[in-house]
């Protein structure tokens, strides 16, 4: 089996509920996908000088998550950072997983007692709901 480095990695096996996205029946499969579709452009703006190949998942958490949500199911939440903001993450079931947590390299998260984050909230920032519907339309070609 593949091994992955994001958070939740090994019990990522909850199943799509949707069929929109063709191939994706897993956050693994998600993944997967969006590695060749996570760039520069679809990184926070506030980020972006941070963002490398290297460090595909920098930036792209909310966008990422939601769109998990969509696929998957379940909830986003949210862990506050030293800035304010907030880094968004999925649970579904029993099952809690975080495809982008690579960008924190060895920062351990605390992915208990966080609080639900809302899309309405966060795509009242036009420039996220952008970035977000390119990530859907990327992943549906």
């Amino acid at each position: 089996m593949k091994k992955y480095n994001f958070y939740g990695w090994e019990q990522a096996d909850v199943s799509a509920v949707t069929d929109v996205y063709a191939g994706i029946r897993t956050p693994l499969d998600l993944y997967d996908a969006l590695s060749e579709i996570w760039c520069a452009d679809t990184c926070a703006p506030r980020m972006r000088g941070n963002w490398t190949p290297e460090n595909k998942t920098m930036g792209q958490c909310s966008i990422t998550a939601f769109l998990a949500q969509d696929i998957f199911g379940g909830k986003v939440y949210g862990i506050r950072r030293p800035d304010g903001n907030y880094h968004c993450y999925n649970v579904v079931g029993d099952c809690c997983f975080d495809l982008t947590s690579e960008q924190f390299g060895e920062e351990v998260l605390c992915y208990q007692g966080n609080p639900e984050q809302f899309r309405e909230t966060h795509f009242a920032k036009e420039e996220k709901r952008l970035r977000y519907e390119y990530l859907k339309k990327a992943l549906q070609k």
